[in-house]
């Protein structure tokens, strides 16, 4: 099988880690990355072309491109690379509002041929997989409701840069960093929520973004999801409680490069009359 050429736009942390991904897979080949830190063109030790602006890898000869850039550029970015023909595979989010969104959406749809995905990955955890087999599987009736935390203790933590306390970089705050994988799982369990009630905060870091983030929501057949994304939560904490007809599924901890939320738990809780 032909392997696809790839290319990394953004080759800090996180686009390195992706390198290695594609590396574990004989199906990929990556010839060329981009970023600011490099400050000419050139080739790296292993052979990989390198280059400063972006616009210059997407004139090499690429079958797929890896978005590991800013959220204000990463919607334009995944866009240059549809009209060229490109498979896109672009961390979240998306972009940094529903206008970046929709301008993606719009070019996706004239490029059925080409996949789009996002690194939306707490789905891709082996107790996330394992839940969402026992919700599919009906054994416990439907779900009643939801209930979230996704917290961490700062904006900004460990080894990260700055731009996320930047609106005008980042979009949003904790809730589009950290709280977005936890609104990708509850609409995974529930479907699509169609009412939204919400609170945000930046009281406590007072960066133009919020620090912490209260939704309540609502799908068309009634299942009701609560969540808080916080950046004031000073003992790491991942914990997603779903209650369904016949009991409950408690997810804890998450597998992250940090290790500090603990390790994966799945604890089924089931009512007497299931028994």
């Amino acid at each position: 099988m032909k392997k696809l050429k790839v290319g990394i736009a953004g080759y800090g942390i996180v686009g390195k880690r992706r390198h290695g991904c594609l590396d574990e897979s004989s199906g990929f080949d990556v010839v060329g990355v981009c970023d600011r830190s490099f400050l000419t063109a050139g080739t790296l030790p292993n052979g990989i072309n390198y280059f400063s602006d972006y616009r210059d890898l997407l004139l090499e000869d690429l079958d797929v491109l890896v978005v590991c850039l800013t959220n204000d550029v990463a919607a334009k970015v995944t866009i240059d690379a549809l009209k060229l023909g490109m498979h896109v595979f672009c961390e979240k989010p998306p972009g940094r509002d529903v206008e970046d969104i929709l301008k993606v959406i719009s070019y996706e749809e004239k490029s059925p041929d080409l996949k789009l995905m996002y690194g939306f990955n707490h789905r891709y955890h082996n107790s996330v997989k394992d839940a969402l087999k026992l919700v599919s599987s009906g054994k416990m009736g439907r779900v009643i409701n939801m209930r979230g935390i996704y917290g961490k203790s700062k904006m900004i933590t460990f080894n990260q840069s700055d731009w996320r306390t930047k609106r005008e970089i980042a979009g949003g705050g904790v809730l589009l960093d950290q709280g977005i994988h936890m609104v990708d799982l509850m609409r995974m369990f529930a479907g699509e929520f169609t009412e939204v009630q919400s609170f945000i905060s930046n009281q406590h870091w007072g960066y133009d973004v919020e620090d912490n983030a209260y939704a309540l929501m609502r799908t068309d057949n009634g299942i009701v999801g609560v969540l808080n994304s916080s950046a004031t939560q000073w003992r790491h904490r991942f914990n997603l409680d779903i209650n369904l007809e016949r009991g409950s599924i408690i997810l804890g901890g998450i597998l992250s490069g940090t290790k500090s939320y603990g390790a994966e738990t799945l604890q089924i809780m089931e009512t007497l009359e299931s028994r």
